[in-house]
């Protein structure tokens, strides 16, 4: 696998982040985050439509860019360094991926399209791995010649905008099955909740006795395609948390360099010096495995070789070493730059917080660094 970007991936880096340089300034997302639904309607414009930053991951035969994992893993970081209050991991990380996984073809055709083009926002609830004990999740039964669901979930991110809503629920057999629910379907209530990380909004979703046809059913929901929909999310959930990592460790310098004690500047210090270049490491070690892992993602899911089926195999450990290093980058480097900024790093009008709360948040999403950290060992010592 080549890991130098090519000039196509590196003009879709360029200008998002050129786009988001321009509408993605703090007092944009603090604006965003003071809003009714806590995203920035202006930007996802730009960013979903003008820009279709959601077709990458889409075939081009259902109107989408046809390209892969690096190319969303590119865009998700830039949202990251800009913590960029946009529903794209939950569109394109979750939906999609979920979409590309366990929906047959007449399922993609009928969805894609829309998200592509950027009029559909879609989400996903019970996807994830809780590694603690939670009331959340959902059931169904079969009613008629279709499915009745019943459930509730405290935070789904930006379900409350969403136009489809892709819902994970078990029969009482244990059987897991996956729907899709268009928004104001009978019987779901979607709630806007504040959470501690106000640049990335969640919603809380309850589900009572909501009617579906069979249709609604996606069709592969095996634990193999469950588990692909997951750590394909996993992988650019990490995309994000690097330019966390990244943009904590440009804030950390830029102050330190023209903060000054006692007649010089506190980058000259080597005690500073040791903890940016700790900071440095731990966010170029992230870039490896996130990009690693975005390029065995792509063979895992448009990979139709022998060559690609050997490589997805490694998906899952991919994955996890991407979201173990990038979310410890993260939580690292937006923490030391916290104490680098010294007191006024805490407080509200600094950004610091912002990266920090943003780190905490994504870490934890869909497996914590320890959780998959294990998952790599057992995978390991099996």
């Amino acid at each position: 696998m080549q890991f130098t970007f090519t000039e196509e991936q590196r003009m879709i880096r360029d200008a998002v982040a050129a786009l988001l340089a321009e509408q993605s300034t703090s007092a944009q997302v603090r604006a965003a985050m003071a809003s009714a639904t806590g995203t920035d309607d202006a930007l996802w414009q730009a960013l979903a439509v003008d820009m279709q930053a959601c077709a990458v991951l889409v075939p081009e035969h259902l109107g989408g860019l046809g390209t892969g994992f690096v190319e969303a893993a590119l865009i998700g970081e830039q949202l990251g360094r800009h913590v960029a209050c946009v529903p794209y991991h939950a569109t394109v990380g979750l939906a999609v991926s979920t979409l590309l996984a366990c929906a047959d073809d007449a399922q993609q055709a009928a969805w894609l399209p829309g998200i592509a083009e950027g009029t559909t926002i879609a989400s996903v609830a019970g996807l994830g791995e809780n590694e603690r004990k939670s009331a959340d999740g959902a059931r169904f039964r079969s009613h008629g010649d279709g499915y009745l669901l019943c459930g509730h979930f405290a935070a789904v991110p930006h379900a409350h905008v969403a136009g489809l809503l892709l819902v994970a629920a078990q029969a009482e057999t244990g059987d897991t099955a996956l729907f899709a629910l268009p928004a104001g379907s009978r019987g779901l209530t979607v709630r806007h909740r504040p959470t501690m990380d106000q640049t990335r909004a969640q919603a809380e979703v309850l589900l009572n006795d909501v009617a579906l046809p069979a249709s609604a059913r996606l069709a592969r929901t095996d634990e193999k395609s469950l588990a692909t929909a997951r750590v394909c999310a996993t992988v650019l959930i990490a995309a994000e948390l690097l330019g966390v990592a990244d943009a904590s460790l440009a804030m950390a310098v830029g102050y330190t360099g023209e903060r000054r004690q006692f007649g010089r500047a506190i980058a000259s210090y080597q005690a500073i010096k040791h903890r940016a270049a700790d900071m440095l490491l731990k966010a170029e070690l992230a870039r490896s495995a996130v990009y690693y892992a975005a390029c065995v993602a792509s063979e895992a899911l448009f990979g139709r070789d022998d060559a690609a089926r050997k490589v997805a195999a490694e998906l899952p450990q991919a994955a996890s070493l991407a979201k173990t290093y990038a979310g410890e980058a993260a939580f690292y480097n937006a923490g030391s730059a916290l104490q680098l900024f010294g007191g006024v790093g805490f407080t509200w009008e600094y950004d610091v917080h912002l990266y920090f709360k943003r780190a905490q948040g994504c870490s934890h999403f869909l497996g914590s660094p320890a959780l998959h950290r294990e998952r790599v060992a057992r995978a390991l010592l099996d």
